[in-house]
């Protein structure tokens, strides 16, 4: 019996050294599982922290690409504007210098010429310079009889007793001239008081 009494607390011994480290296996699992959960948990905010990175950068970039865009449209529209400006100012600089050409040219026409040739050789070149003029878009400054307008008369000279109207261009000393909507010359003229 004692044999059977000593196999019997072998065997007890044996089963609970058995739960024993069953339950320290399932203690080590539960361990092994919560560090799992521990890592997931970990790289998941890893990956969040990483996305929310990359959502800046992506931010950050389309600011700097929408940036760039505005910047190269301003100089794409203030070059064209210069080189329209640039071309205008060729284009009145041209004409002015060419403008006492054409005032002398005027004045011979109206002086007396004998020979008849002549006189029409110069009426048709005298032609030629209108149709350029015309072609530039240069015009004339409306002055004989208009109200004076001191943004494109320059008024040397007030006379009294004229047919004209008070405040009104009564003489033209000088034509003036326009390029589109901007003053080459502006003309000298009288003005009635």
């Amino acid at each position: 019996m004692e044999e059977n009494t000593k196999d019997l607390e072998e065997l007890e011994k044996e089963a609970m050294e058995e739960k024993a480290e069953e339950a320290a296996e399932d203690t080590a699992e539960d361990a092994d599982n919560s560090a799992d959960e521990d890592d997931a948990a970990s790289e998941y905010n890893d990956m969040a922290n990483e996305f929310a990175d990359l959502e800046e950068k992506l931010s950050e970039a389309n600011d700097k690409y929408l940036r760039l865009f505005a910047e190269f449209d301003n100089y794409r529209k203030r070059t064209a504007k210069e080189k329209t400006e640039t071309f205008q100012n060729a284009s009145v600089q041209c004409v002015e210098k060419l403008l006492t050409v054409i005032d002398s040219f005027e004045r011979s026409l109206e002086a007396d010429c004998t020979d008849e040739n002549y006189k029409n050789g110069m009426e048709l070149i005298w032609g030629q310079l209108q149709n350029f003029l015309t072609q530039m878009n240069v015009k004339e400054v409306e002055a004989l009889g208009a109200e004076f307008d001191p943004n494109v008369h320059n008024a040397i000279q007030q006379q009294d007793g004229t047919d004209y109207a008070s405040n009104h261009v009564c003489a033209v000393f000088q034509k003036g001239y326009m390029l589109g909507d901007k003053l080459i010359r502006p003309a000298m003229v009288a003005v009635a008081v």
